[in-house]
């Protein structure tokens, strides 16, 4: 079995077509939907016993590449965390409402969406904090939004972290918000549901597989600044009992 549709695939079909083994492969990420039409995806899937996309939404892509006789071919099967993830406690929340965002600082992830939106939380709620934490191509220009939007002493960018302080991360945050232009299915998200934390994110992908609307977290438009600014501000306004039982709802859906 092979993982990712790219040159692990490849090798797999050439093999197979040298006389080896029978093989399957799963197509993980949306920039191999982005490359399909490169990565000859119809002919890996017609040599291959079956194929593995890891969202509806993935599948559906993967689809438009094949011949309808081959559909039955493509699974979905997702993504999962282990048990050591799943909180038995709520944590507490924080004292000053705090966002955290956990991805590569590159466009398509839409930190400076997230900082403009942020802006408008502020004027809202002084207290409110964004932690970005990662670390890319686009952290000067992220830098120099931040300090543009006079956000330098609620904004922390902490570079790259490991998975042990992601969770601590999610943990001392009340909410995560992924305001992507283009995902797959994040575990980040899968990982802030199973501490029970509500998720801010958008209508792309595979997320709205994981984050129901208004019982497990939020979603908006991606790219629309106003929507979340919206239900951040929204977050901060609801009850701890709320933020508990959507925490609940979303520890429950990604099980």
């Amino acid at each position: 079995h092979a993982h990712f549709g790219t040159n692990p695939t490849e090798i797999a079909m050439l093999v197979k077509l040298l006389g080896g083994p029978g093989y399957s492969f799963t197509v993980h990420g949306m920039d191999e939907v982005d490359n399909a039409k490169s990565l000859h995806f119809a002919a890996k899937v017609a040599e291959a016993r079956f194929a593995v996309a890891i969202s509806a939404y993935s599948r559906s892509q993967l689809l438009r590449e094949l011949p309808p006789e081959d559909w039955s071919k493509v699974k979905v099967v997702h993504c999962a965390l282990g048990p050591d993830y799943f909180v038995d406690e709520t944590p507490a929340l924080p004292e000053s409402p705090t966002f955290l965002c956990v991805g590569r600082l590159s466009p398509e992830k839409a930190h400076l969406i997230l900082l403009d939106a942020f802006a408008q939380v502020r004027r809202a709620y002084s207290d409110a904090r964004l932690i970005l934490a990662g670390d890319g191509p686009m952290r000067p220009m992220i830098e120099a939004r931040i300090k543009a939007l006079e956000l330098g002493d609620s904004v922390i960018v902490t570079g790259w972290i490991g998975s042990d302080e992601v969770r601590s991360r999610i943990a001392d945050s009340h909410a995560l918000v992924l305001p992507s232009f283009i995902e797959g299915l994040p575990v980040v998200i899968m990982e802030a549901s199973a501490m029970r934390r509500v998720v801010i994110s958008t209508y792309v992908a595979g997320i709205p597989e994981l984050v129901s609307s208004g019982e497990t977290g939020w979603l908006v438009p991606a790219g629309d600044v106003d929507s979340l600014a919206q239900v951040m501000k929204a977050s901060i306004a609801s009850s701890p009992e709320r933020l508990e039982t959507m925490g609940l709802a979303g520890q429950a859906a990604t099980r």
